[in-house]
């Protein structure tokens, strides 16, 4: 069961600043600048797919504070989990079960048949978590290209 001490709701551009403090918080290699673009993009398209787990704020109850959060995407084919995060002293409250479990009924809200993530070396303490949610190992080779403006290669 889920901690009703926090609620998981689609992020708004309110939210960028505290999702990247939560994202550096959590030990997360964050370029703020480009993250900072990327998240401000997706929320102005108006995704659904970026979430926040909030909580109370004690010292102000009316508002929240970001306990939590997950970028994910979607391309027509495929959806990723990308920068799940929980703040360290909300750890063991099923935060990250309930931001991944609320992204997968979204994608599949989509027609969305495989999520996909990736996991760095330097956080590969987290895999007994995606593989306790369903998520599974596989031999591939990861390739990526900046496309920097201006350049061509």
């Amino acid at each position: 069961m889920t901690d009703p001490s926090f609620l998981v709701r689609t992020a708004r551009p309110g939210d960028v600043d505290a999702m990247l403090d939560l994202w550096v918080l959590s030990g997360l290699k964050v370029q703020r600048a480009p993250a900072r673009q990327e998240l401000e993009r997706l929320l102005r398209a108006g995704s659904d797919l970026v979430l926040i787990a909030e909580a109370p704020d004690p010292e102000a109850p009316s508002t929240g504070v970001a306990v939590g959060t997950v970028l994910g995407t979607w391309d027509g084919r495929r959806g990723w989990v990308q920068r799940l995060a929980t703040a360290p002293e909300w750890r063991g409250r099923r935060i990250a079960t309930a931001l991944v479990e609320e992204l997968e009924d979204r994608l599949r809200a989509r027609g969305c048949r495989k999520v996909n993530l990736l996991v760095e070396r330097d956080n590969a303490s987290v895999m007994p978590f995606y593989e306790g949610a369903g998520y599974s190992r596989r031999p591939l080779i990861f390739m990526e290209k900046q496309l920097e403006k201006g350049s061509r290669g």
